[in-house]
């Protein structure tokens, strides 16, 4: 624990300091004391400076020296006194100067402290937020992706739904161009039979005009009913045909669209995992055609 000076401490000093030809300063005397404050050091210097007159005086009163020496001695002594009391007051303002300098220094340096303290906070605020928004954003982005699995699911269902049915049409097609071809085999065969008996009837003619010309008005009848029958038939199954040919470009269009749509959605997954955590933009709506075919 420290412990303050005695008067009779600064006045030792002093005159140590004085005895070795040197000016008693407040530095002075606090370096030989080794502590003090500077404040408490002058009053006691002061104090000190003020009983010099009273030693003086009885430096004068001496027998053994003579009045002239003591005059002498005490007009120097005086002369010392002021020249040391002049330098002590320059030191002094220069000391308060560099004080005050000092003292604006840290004040300014406090006030840049505190305007970078709260720069600093401000900032530590602005990324808490920041983050804040980053995680609110990772959440989000989590959710879009995870409907995007949804979706892409989804869209391979109805991607395996449509190429299921282009199998059933392109089936159906196949069996109606077999069906299509056995009645047209059917249908040559049942003419070359009527031209066969058209032909024998014209032969047996000559025998019997009458019997055979009712005939062959019946059997050409029949060949013309057969001959209708057959043009229906062509033509139905044309049409049949052309009606699955249409749903199967229809089909085969729509399972194109939606593979480059999956397609798509992969790429932009792909490039979604790949990119670092950010704010994504909101999930798009599904297409009209997307939502009929489903």
């Amino acid at each position: 624990m420290r412990t303050g000076i005695t008067q009779d401490q600064v006045n030792a000093a002093a005159d140590t300091l004085v005895a070795a030809g040197d000016k008693p300063t407040v530095e002075k005397v606090r370096s030989a004391l080794g502590t003090g404050s500077p404040n408490t050091i002058t009053r006691m210097l002061d104090t000190w400076r003020n009983g010099l007159a009273e030693r003086l005086q009885n430096v004068l009163q001496l027998p053994e020296l003579p009045p002239e020496a003591g005059q002498a001695m005490t007009a120097l002594w005086q002369l010392a006194v002021e020249h040391a009391d002049r330098l002590l007051q320059s030191r002094m303002a220069t000391d308060r100067a560099t004080l005050a300098t000092n003292e604006a220094r840290l004040a300014e340096e406090r006030t840049r402290w505190a305007a970078t303290l709260a720069e600093a906070e401000t900032a530590i605020a602005q990324a808490r937020t920041r983050q804040e928004l980053a995680e609110h954003a990772c959440a989000n982005l989590d959710s879009q992706l995870r409907d995007s699995h949804a979706l892409r699911e989804d869209l391979i269902q109805q991607r395996d739904r449509l190429q299921a049915l282009v199998d059933r049409v392109t089936s159906e097609f196949e069996a109606l161009q077999a069906d299509k071809a056995a009645r047209l085999a059917a249908a040559e065969q049942e003419r070359e039979r009527t031209m066969a008996h058209v032909r024998a009837v014209e032969d047996r003619a000559h025998q019997e005009i009458d019997r055979a010309r009712q005939e062959t008005k019946q059997w050409q009848q029949r060949l013309e009913a057969a001959e209708r029958s057959y043009r229906d038939a062509v033509q139905a199954l044309e049409v049949r045909c052309e009606a699955l040919q249409e749903q199967s470009r229809n089909a085969e269009k729509e399972v194109a669209r939606l593979s480059g749509h999956v397609a798509a959605l992969e790429t932009s997954l792909a490039n979604a995992s790949a990119r670092p955590k950010a704010k994504r933009a909101p999930r798009s709506a599904r297409s009209p055609k997307t939502a009929k075919a489903k």
